[in-house]
Protein backbone atom coordinates (compact mmCIF):
# COMPACT_ATOMS: atom_id res chain seq x y z
CA UNK A 1 0.00 0.00 0.00
CA UNK A 2 2.79 2.45 0.90
CA UNK A 3 4.25 2.04 -2.60
CA UNK A 4 0.92 2.97 -4.20
CA UNK A 5 0.61 6.00 -1.90
CA UNK A 6 4.12 7.25 -2.78
CA UNK A 7 3.52 6.72 -6.51
CA UNK A 8 0.18 8.57 -6.25
CA UNK A 9 1.85 11.51 -4.47
CA UNK A 10 4.56 11.71 -7.14
CA UNK A 11 1.96 11.67 -9.93
CA UNK A 12 -0.03 14.35 -8.08
CA UNK A 13 3.07 16.54 -7.99
CA UNK A 14 3.60 15.86 -11.70
CA UNK A 15 0.03 17.00 -12.22
CA UNK A 16 0.79 20.13 -10.18
CA UNK A 17 3.82 20.77 -12.40
CA UNK A 18 1.74 20.34 -15.59
CA UNK A 19 -0.88 22.63 -14.06
CA UNK A 20 1.70 25.38 -13.80
CA UNK A 21 3.02 24.56 -17.27
CA UNK A 22 -0.39 24.72 -18.97
CA UNK A 23 -1.67 27.61 -16.89
CA UNK A 24 1.48 29.69 -17.36
CA UNK A 25 -0.43 30.99 -20.36
CA UNK A 26 -3.20 32.28 -18.12
CA UNK A 27 -0.75 34.30 -16.06
CA UNK A 28 1.47 35.73 -18.77
CA UNK A 29 -0.37 35.57 -22.11
CA UNK A 30 -1.49 39.19 -21.98
CA UNK A 31 1.79 40.60 -20.66
CA UNK A 32 3.73 38.78 -23.40
CA UNK A 33 1.23 39.71 -26.10
CA UNK A 34 1.54 43.40 -25.17
CA UNK A 35 5.37 43.08 -25.05
CA UNK A 36 5.59 44.46 -21.52
CA UNK A 37 7.91 41.54 -20.62
CA UNK A 38 9.78 38.97 -22.66
CA UNK A 39 8.43 35.41 -22.38
CA UNK A 40 11.36 34.34 -20.19
CA UNK A 41 11.03 37.25 -17.78
CA UNK A 42 7.25 36.86 -17.72
CA UNK A 43 7.29 33.22 -16.57
CA UNK A 44 9.79 34.04 -13.81
CA UNK A 45 7.56 36.93 -12.70
CA UNK A 46 4.47 34.72 -12.69
CA UNK A 47 6.24 31.85 -10.90
CA UNK A 48 7.39 34.16 -8.11
CA UNK A 49 3.84 35.34 -7.45
CA UNK A 50 2.45 31.79 -7.76
CA UNK A 51 4.60 30.82 -4.78
CA UNK A 52 3.93 34.08 -2.92
CA UNK A 53 0.26 32.99 -2.67
CA UNK A 54 1.44 30.60 0.06
CA UNK A 55 1.81 33.56 2.43
CA UNK A 56 -1.61 35.07 1.65
CA UNK A 57 -4.29 32.43 1.12
CA UNK A 58 -5.59 29.72 3.41
CA UNK A 59 -6.56 26.23 2.28
CA UNK A 60 -10.26 26.77 1.55
CA UNK A 61 -10.06 25.35 -1.98
CA UNK A 62 -7.97 22.39 -0.77
CA UNK A 63 -10.67 21.58 1.78
CA UNK A 64 -13.36 21.66 -0.93
CA UNK A 65 -11.32 19.32 -3.14
CA UNK A 66 -10.60 17.01 -0.20
CA UNK A 67 -14.04 16.67 1.31
CA UNK A 68 -16.59 18.57 -0.77
CA UNK A 69 -16.87 16.53 -3.98
CA UNK A 70 -16.76 12.85 -3.07
CA UNK A 71 -17.33 10.94 0.16
CA UNK A 72 -13.89 10.68 1.82
CA UNK A 73 -14.77 7.28 3.30
CA UNK A 74 -14.72 5.61 -0.15
CA UNK A 75 -11.29 6.97 -1.05
CA UNK A 76 -8.35 4.59 -1.36
CA UNK A 77 -4.85 4.95 -2.85
CA UNK A 78 -5.70 3.13 -6.08
CA UNK A 79 -8.69 5.41 -6.67
CA UNK A 80 -6.57 8.53 -6.23
CA UNK A 81 -3.86 7.05 -8.46
CA UNK A 82 -6.45 6.43 -11.19
CA UNK A 83 -7.84 9.95 -10.88
CA UNK A 84 -4.38 11.46 -11.23
CA UNK A 85 -3.32 9.32 -14.18
CA UNK A 86 -6.52 10.20 -16.05
CA UNK A 87 -6.05 13.91 -15.36
CA UNK A 88 -2.34 13.91 -16.26
CA UNK A 89 -2.98 12.14 -19.58
CA UNK A 90 -5.65 14.66 -20.58
CA UNK A 91 -3.64 17.70 -19.49
CA UNK A 92 -0.52 16.50 -21.31
CA UNK A 93 -2.40 15.87 -24.56
CA UNK A 94 -4.13 19.25 -24.46
CA UNK A 95 -0.93 21.10 -23.54
CA UNK A 96 0.91 19.34 -26.38
CA UNK A 97 -1.69 20.55 -28.88
CA UNK A 98 -1.87 24.06 -27.44
CA UNK A 99 -5.37 23.83 -25.99
CA UNK A 100 -5.83 25.97 -22.83
CA UNK A 101 -8.12 23.51 -21.05
CA UNK A 102 -9.15 23.65 -17.43
CA UNK A 103 -6.55 21.70 -15.48
CA UNK A 104 -8.79 22.07 -12.43
CA UNK A 105 -11.72 20.35 -14.07
CA UNK A 106 -9.46 17.59 -15.40
CA UNK A 107 -8.59 16.77 -11.80
CA UNK A 108 -12.22 17.02 -10.69
CA UNK A 109 -13.38 14.75 -13.51
CA UNK A 110 -10.57 12.33 -12.67
CA UNK A 111 -11.74 12.19 -9.05
CA UNK A 112 -15.42 11.74 -9.88
CA UNK A 113 -14.88 8.97 -12.48
CA UNK A 114 -13.68 6.06 -10.30
CA UNK A 115 -16.09 6.92 -7.48
CA UNK A 116 -19.06 7.03 -9.85
CA UNK A 117 -18.01 3.86 -11.71
CA UNK A 118 -17.70 1.80 -8.51
CA UNK A 119 -19.88 3.41 -5.84
CA UNK A 120 -22.47 5.29 -7.88
CA UNK A 121 -23.91 8.75 -7.35
CA UNK A 122 -24.56 8.14 -3.62
CA UNK A 123 -20.84 8.62 -2.96
CA UNK A 124 -20.79 12.00 -4.74
CA UNK A 125 -21.67 15.29 -3.06
CA UNK A 126 -24.12 16.96 -5.40
CA UNK A 127 -23.82 20.40 -3.77
CA UNK A 128 -20.06 20.61 -4.39
CA UNK A 129 -20.34 19.31 -7.95
CA UNK A 130 -23.21 21.69 -8.79
CA UNK A 131 -21.19 24.61 -7.42
CA UNK A 132 -18.25 23.68 -9.64
CA UNK A 133 -20.55 23.19 -12.64
CA UNK A 134 -22.15 26.57 -12.03
CA UNK A 135 -18.81 28.33 -11.98
CA UNK A 136 -17.76 26.67 -15.23
CA UNK A 137 -20.29 29.08 -16.70
CA UNK A 138 -20.00 31.94 -14.22
CA UNK A 139 -16.23 32.38 -13.98
CA UNK A 140 -15.68 33.33 -17.66
CA UNK A 141 -18.86 35.42 -17.62
CA UNK A 142 -17.77 37.30 -14.49
CA UNK A 143 -14.32 37.81 -16.00
CA UNK A 144 -15.82 39.06 -19.28
CA UNK A 145 -18.28 41.43 -17.60
CA UNK A 146 -15.70 42.87 -15.21
CA UNK A 147 -13.09 43.36 -17.95
CA UNK A 148 -15.65 44.93 -20.30
CA UNK A 149 -16.72 47.39 -17.60
CA UNK A 150 -13.12 48.18 -16.62
CA UNK A 151 -12.07 48.68 -20.23
CA UNK A 152 -15.07 50.88 -20.98
CA UNK A 153 -14.40 53.08 -17.92
CA UNK A 154 -10.69 53.27 -18.75
CA UNK A 155 -11.46 54.37 -22.30
CA UNK A 156 -13.76 57.05 -20.92
CA UNK A 157 -11.23 58.34 -18.36
CA UNK A 158 -8.25 58.39 -20.73
CA UNK A 159 -10.00 59.40 -23.95
CA UNK A 160 -8.30 62.82 -24.02
CA UNK A 161 -4.84 61.50 -23.18
CA UNK A 162 -2.14 60.91 -25.78
CA UNK A 163 -2.10 57.21 -26.80
CA UNK A 164 1.67 56.84 -26.21
CA UNK A 165 1.37 58.29 -22.71
CA UNK A 166 -1.52 55.97 -21.91
CA UNK A 167 0.40 52.97 -23.21
CA UNK A 168 3.44 53.86 -21.09
CA UNK A 169 1.30 54.17 -17.97
CA UNK A 170 -0.41 50.84 -18.47
CA UNK A 171 2.83 49.01 -19.26
CA UNK A 172 3.81 49.74 -15.68
CA UNK A 173 0.36 48.95 -14.31
CA UNK A 174 0.28 45.66 -16.18
CA UNK A 175 3.20 44.41 -14.13
CA UNK A 176 1.02 44.76 -11.05
CA UNK A 177 -2.10 43.27 -12.67
CA UNK A 178 -0.19 40.20 -13.88
CA UNK A 179 1.29 39.77 -10.39
CA UNK A 180 -2.17 39.88 -8.81
CA UNK A 181 -3.51 37.38 -11.36
CA UNK A 182 -0.59 35.03 -10.67
CA UNK A 183 -1.35 35.30 -6.95
CA UNK A 184 -4.93 34.25 -7.66
CA UNK A 185 -3.72 31.43 -9.88
CA UNK A 186 -1.39 30.05 -7.21
CA UNK A 187 -3.98 30.51 -4.48
CA UNK A 188 -6.61 28.59 -6.44
CA UNK A 189 -4.79 25.95 -8.47
CA UNK A 190 -1.98 24.80 -6.16
CA UNK A 191 -4.60 24.07 -3.52
CA UNK A 192 -6.38 21.57 -5.76
CA UNK A 193 -3.38 19.27 -5.74
CA UNK A 194 -3.04 19.80 -1.98
CA UNK A 195 -6.62 18.65 -1.50
CA UNK A 196 -6.12 15.48 -3.57
CA UNK A 197 -2.93 14.47 -1.73
CA UNK A 198 -4.42 15.36 1.65
CA UNK A 199 -7.52 13.20 1.08
CA UNK A 200 -5.25 10.35 -0.04
CA UNK A 201 -3.20 10.60 3.16
CA UNK A 202 -6.37 10.94 5.24
CA UNK A 203 -7.73 7.72 3.72
CA UNK A 204 -4.69 5.72 4.85
CA UNK A 205 -3.83 7.51 8.10
CA UNK A 206 -3.60 5.13 11.04
CA UNK A 207 -2.65 2.19 8.82
CA UNK A 208 1.06 2.84 8.30
CA UNK A 209 3.61 4.16 10.81
CA UNK A 210 5.73 5.89 8.14
CA UNK A 211 2.73 7.83 6.84
CA UNK A 212 1.57 8.76 10.35
CA UNK A 213 5.06 9.85 11.42
CA UNK A 214 6.36 11.70 8.35
CA UNK A 215 3.48 12.53 6.02
CA UNK A 216 0.17 12.90 7.84
CA UNK A 217 -0.44 13.17 11.56
CA UNK A 218 -3.33 10.90 12.47
CA UNK A 219 -5.59 13.43 14.19
CA UNK A 220 -8.82 11.76 13.12
CA UNK A 221 -9.83 14.84 11.12
CA UNK A 222 -9.09 15.94 7.55
CA UNK A 223 -6.35 18.57 7.37
CA UNK A 224 -3.66 19.87 4.99
CA UNK A 225 -0.11 19.47 6.39
CA UNK A 226 2.30 22.42 6.13
CA UNK A 227 4.93 20.45 4.16
CA UNK A 228 2.27 19.65 1.57
CA UNK A 229 1.23 23.29 1.21
CA UNK A 230 4.82 24.46 0.66
CA UNK A 231 5.57 21.62 -1.76
CA UNK A 232 2.52 22.19 -3.95
CA UNK A 233 3.14 25.93 -4.21
CA UNK A 234 6.78 25.27 -5.11
CA UNK A 235 6.00 22.68 -7.78
CA UNK A 236 3.33 24.75 -9.52
CA UNK A 237 5.80 27.66 -9.62
CA UNK A 238 8.41 25.39 -11.25
CA UNK A 239 5.83 24.31 -13.83
CA UNK A 240 5.03 27.94 -14.59
CA UNK A 241 8.74 28.65 -15.21
CA UNK A 242 8.84 26.01 -17.96
CA UNK A 243 5.83 27.60 -19.71
CA UNK A 244 3.39 25.90 -22.07
CA UNK A 245 4.44 27.98 -25.07
CA UNK A 246 1.83 26.70 -27.53
CA UNK A 247 -0.92 27.52 -25.04
CA UNK A 248 0.59 30.96 -24.42
CA UNK A 249 0.44 31.66 -28.15
CA UNK A 250 -3.20 30.52 -28.33
CA UNK A 251 -4.30 32.81 -25.52
CA UNK A 252 -1.91 35.69 -26.19
CA UNK A 253 -2.58 36.16 -29.90
CA UNK A 254 -5.37 33.75 -30.79
CA UNK A 255 -8.36 35.43 -29.13
CA UNK A 256 -7.82 39.17 -29.58
CA UNK A 257 -4.99 41.60 -30.22
CA UNK A 258 -4.13 43.30 -26.96
CA UNK A 259 -2.41 46.52 -25.92
CA UNK A 260 -1.15 47.18 -22.39
CA UNK A 261 -4.35 48.93 -21.30
CA UNK A 262 -6.43 45.95 -22.46
CA UNK A 263 -4.03 43.49 -20.88
CA UNK A 264 -4.27 45.36 -17.58
CA UNK A 265 -8.08 45.30 -17.60
CA UNK A 266 -8.22 41.60 -18.54
CA UNK A 267 -5.73 40.55 -15.87
CA UNK A 268 -7.28 42.69 -13.15
CA UNK A 269 -10.77 41.38 -13.88
CA UNK A 270 -9.48 37.81 -13.91
CA UNK A 271 -7.54 38.35 -10.69
CA UNK A 272 -10.58 39.72 -8.85
CA UNK A 273 -12.59 36.68 -9.95
CA UNK A 274 -9.89 34.20 -8.90
CA UNK A 275 -9.18 35.79 -5.53
CA UNK A 276 -12.87 36.00 -4.69
CA UNK A 277 -13.48 32.34 -5.53
CA UNK A 278 -10.30 31.21 -3.74
CA UNK A 279 -11.41 32.93 -0.54
CA UNK A 280 -14.83 31.34 -1.00
CA UNK A 281 -13.32 27.86 -1.42
CA UNK A 282 -14.64 27.45 -4.98
CA UNK A 283 -12.20 25.57 -7.28
CA UNK A 284 -12.68 27.53 -10.51
CA UNK A 285 -10.68 27.41 -13.70
CA UNK A 286 -8.05 30.10 -14.26
CA UNK A 287 -8.22 29.24 -17.96
CA UNK A 288 -11.94 29.94 -18.13
CA UNK A 289 -11.51 33.14 -16.17
CA UNK A 290 -8.72 34.74 -18.22
CA UNK A 291 -10.29 33.63 -21.50
CA UNK A 292 -13.54 35.34 -20.56
CA UNK A 293 -11.61 38.43 -19.48
CA UNK A 294 -9.72 38.65 -22.78
CA UNK A 295 -12.98 38.31 -24.71
CA UNK A 296 -14.52 41.02 -22.53
CA UNK A 297 -11.88 43.61 -23.41
CA UNK A 298 -12.02 42.53 -27.04
CA UNK A 299 -15.75 43.19 -27.15
CA UNK A 300 -15.19 46.88 -26.34
CA UNK A 301 -13.84 47.18 -29.90
CA UNK A 302 -16.78 45.32 -31.36
CA UNK A 303 -17.90 41.72 -31.77
CA UNK A 304 -15.76 41.28 -34.87
CA UNK A 305 -12.55 42.00 -32.93
CA UNK A 306 -12.80 38.66 -31.11
CA UNK A 307 -11.52 35.60 -32.96
CA UNK A 308 -14.56 33.44 -32.38
CA UNK A 309 -13.15 30.41 -34.22
CA UNK A 310 -10.38 30.16 -31.61
CA UNK A 311 -12.87 30.76 -28.81
CA UNK A 312 -15.06 27.95 -30.18
CA UNK A 313 -12.14 25.47 -30.08
CA UNK A 314 -11.30 26.49 -26.52
CA UNK A 315 -14.89 26.07 -25.34
CA UNK A 316 -15.10 22.65 -27.02
CA UNK A 317 -12.05 21.54 -25.00
CA UNK A 318 -13.71 22.89 -21.83
CA UNK A 319 -16.88 20.90 -22.46
CA UNK A 320 -14.96 17.68 -23.09
CA UNK A 321 -12.60 17.91 -20.12
CA UNK A 322 -14.72 16.53 -17.26
CA UNK A 323 -16.43 13.77 -19.31
CA UNK A 324 -13.10 12.73 -20.87
CA UNK A 325 -11.16 12.55 -17.60
CA UNK A 326 -14.14 10.95 -15.85
CA UNK A 327 -14.17 8.12 -18.40
CA UNK A 328 -10.37 7.72 -18.58
CA UNK A 329 -9.85 7.62 -14.82
CA UNK A 330 -12.85 5.36 -14.27
CA UNK A 331 -11.53 2.79 -16.75
CA UNK A 332 -8.02 3.03 -15.30
CA UNK A 333 -9.43 2.35 -11.83
CA UNK A 334 -11.25 -0.75 -13.03
CA UNK A 335 -7.98 -1.96 -14.55
CA UNK A 336 -5.80 -1.13 -11.55
CA UNK A 337 -8.28 -2.64 -9.09
CA UNK A 338 -7.63 -6.02 -10.71
CA UNK A 339 -3.91 -5.57 -10.05
CA UNK A 340 -3.89 -4.03 -6.56
CA UNK A 341 -5.98 -5.15 -3.63
CA UNK A 342 -8.52 -2.33 -3.17
CA UNK A 343 -9.95 -1.98 0.32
Amino acid sequence: MLTVVIVAILIALLFDFLNGMNDAANSIATIVSTKVLSPGAAVLWAAFWNFAAFFIFGVHVANTMGKGIVDPTVINPTLILSALIGAVVWVWVCTHYGLPISVSHALIGGLIGPVWFVYGSDALFATGIYKIGLFIVLSPLIGAILSFIMMSLTMLVFKRKHPLKVEGTFKVLQLFSSAIFSLGHGGNDAQKTMGIIAILLFSVSGTNSFIDTYLYANTGEFHVPLWLTITCYSVIALGTITGGWKVIKTLGDGLAKLKPVQGFCAETAGALTLIGTALGGIPVSTTHTITGSIIGVGLTKGVASVKWATAKNIVAAWVLTIPATLAISGLIYLLLSTIFVVS
